[in-house]
Formats: C-alpha cells, structure tokens, sequence
C-alpha cells in the first residue's frame, strides 16, 4: 500500500512525500485519518531546526522512532476511522474513530493497544487536545496547588491555556498568567485566569508583586507556585525573580537548543526555590505507585469531554495546506492559537 506523509526535511520546510505502507498484521488495523493538530510548542521546534537531532525523537512513542534530525515525519495528535482489521482484530472496531500518538499521514498501520476509542461524547477535534491536556494535567500534578496559594502561568499557548483551565478549578488566592499576545489574553480570562499580563510590559514584575500582595494575607512576597510553560527561556529568569520563599517552578517548557543565561546569584539562592522539570512521558516519582499512565489517561478523556477545547482551535488546513499551516504558525503566532489539518471529508 501507498500512502502520504509529512515530513520535515530542513529548516522551515516540510514536504508531503508518498511512503510504503505494510497490510496489517494479525493483531492491527489499517486507520484513514481524518484530523491532526500540529504542536506550536515541540514541533514547531522541529520545524525551526531548533530540537537537538541527536536526541531520540521520542522513547515512549512507537510510532516516533529515530532521531530529531531531518528528514524525519513528526506529530502526535491524530484522530481517523479503522478501515482494515488484522485476522486477529474483533469485527466491531472497523468503521471504529481512534486517537492515536502518529506524524501527520493519510492513513497509517498500528496495533490496537496503540489506539484509543474514545467517548462518544467527545468529537473528533476535541480528541485532538488529548496530548495537550495530558501534559496540563501532569504539570498540575507535579505543581500540587495548595488551598489558597498565588500561581502565576508563564505563556498562554494551548497547554498553558489548559494548564490555567485546570487550576481556575482550585481555592486559589490569585490564578495570575503572563502572555504576550492579546488573542491569548483574552481566552486566558475566559478560561479562568484572575489577572493577565503582557510580558512585554516594562512594569511587569512590579506589577505581579502588587497584585499579589493584594491578595496575601501574610508579610511574605512572591508567588507559591509559577509554571513556565512560555517556551521562551528568559521567561524562567523572570519566574525566579518573582518567586516566594520556599516556592516552586514548574518547567513545562522545552527550549530545545535554545540558551539563556539565569541570575541564580539573588532571590534564588536566599529563597530556596525548587526549579522541577515536568515532562508528560513519565508520571512524578512520587506518585507512580498508584498513578499509571493509563490512570492518567482516563482522567484525561474525563475531563476534555467537559472542557470542549475545540474552541482553542484558530485555524484549519488540509493536508496538502499543510505548508501554509506551518507558515501561519511562524509569522502570526499572534493570530494563532490550534492549528489543524483535515484530510479528505471532514468526519
């Protein structure tokens, strides 16, 4: 069988090339997709050259093998119809709509236990939002807001904008966020956050302090719990300055092979703040003994199907567009928030 992905072959430049594909096997099934959701925060650092390509391009995803170097086919957010059973396969999945961790193809072969059916609740985009808000939810539980805490949220992209979701759900002090576009300000508000700010303001950390002083009823500054999940790194320096004594940096972002210098010489240092990374391929030590990933992964399908992200989508291309999806990620990230692919006739 024949089939079309894409892949990243340099730099700002992907192209959609015809691949083999296997007949399935006893024990998979053949999936047409319908939907996938490009990621604005890793691959579009693939996209830019700015993922390190001798690191693996993901070791708990079987169907991301190889390195981040280029060609490679990359995605994780895609959503089809079982068009094939393996001999193995019971009858009544085919015609079945799946999830499934895969690049961004027409149509691809996996095994069942790679696949999710989901709820019928849920429609096929917002299934699209499962990695996303699976990694919102993992930064939650790695944050473990206390009642009456101040939390500020660096960066309101689409995890960061249902990381916020996520904790408007909490007896929060103050939900304070910092975001430089003015669309994603705005979802911010809807979405929970009491206080947004644009990190471009000259003012910004002097007003965050104010803003939180409001709200402690102690002599103590600064925030108890930030998540920096910007993507950009000078955003972390700005964290470390706000922070409490005693508070917590969650770092949900990956700045691939981008630099930036910490002022760890001042509040850090004095303040005993705890900088933990958070990455979604692994539950917090702590908690594995009773938090499986598929634990994980049903309180995620929980809670899309009551948070309808869908909205968050901003833009949607087909599959041969997909050239142009990229590019209006790039230059008007500002106009931007989900960008997604369709292919064929929409479900």
């Amino acid at each position: 069988m024949k089939t079309r992905a894409l892949y990243f072959t340099a730099p700002a430049r992907v192209e959609i090339r015809q691949t083999e594909l296997p007949e399935p096997a006893e024990d998979q099934v053949l999936v047409k997709s319908t939907h996938s959701a490009i990621s604005a925060g890793t691959e579009l650092l693939v996209y830019r050259g700015l993922a390190p390509q001798d690191l693996p391009a993901d070791t708990t995803i079987t169907s991301l093998a190889g390195q981040l170097k280029f060609p490679l086919k990359y995605g994780y957010a895609l959503v089809g119809r079982i068009e094939r059973l393996g001999k193995n396969v019971p009858s009544n999945m085919l015609g079945q709509t799946v999830f499934s961790f895969q690049p961004h193809q027409e149509k691809f072969v996996a095994p069942l236990d790679d696949l999710f059916c989901f709820p019928e609740n849920i429609s096929a985009e917002n299934a699209l939002f499962f990695p996303n808000l699976e990694t919102a939810i993992n930064l939650v539980m790695d944050g473990r807001p206390l009642l009456g805490e101040q939390v500020v949220v660096f960066g309101q992209g689409v995890v960061g904008l249902l990381t916020t979701a996520l904790l408007s759900r909490f007896p929060l002090s103050g939900l304070l966020t910092v975001e430089k576009y003015p669309l994603r300000r705005q979802m911010s508000r809807k979405l929970g956050a009491a206080q947004v700010f644009d990190s471009a303001d000259t003012g910004l950390i002097k007003k965050i302090f104010e803003e939180i002083s409001r709200g402690n009823q102690s002599d103590k500054t600064g925030a108890d719990l930030i998540f920096e999940v910007s993507g950009n790194p000078a955003a972390l320096d700005t964290a470390i300055q706000i922070a409490g004594f005693g508070s917590r940096i969650i770092v949900g972002s990956w700045y691939g092979i981008k630099k930036n210098r910490l002022n760890l010489g001042g509040n850090f240092h004095r303040n005993r703040i705890r900088l933990i990374s958070s990455q979604v391929s692994t539950v917090e030590p702590a908690l594995q003994g009773r938090w499986s990933k598929s634990r994980r992964f049903s309180l995620t399908w929980e809670i899309l199907a009551e948070l309808h992200p869908e909205e968050l989508i901003s833009h949607r291309f087909s599959f041969e567009q997909a050239a142009e999806a990229f590019r209006q990620l790039e230059h008007s990230p500002e106009k931007t928030l989900q960008v997604v692919l369709t292919y064929g006739s929409p479900m």
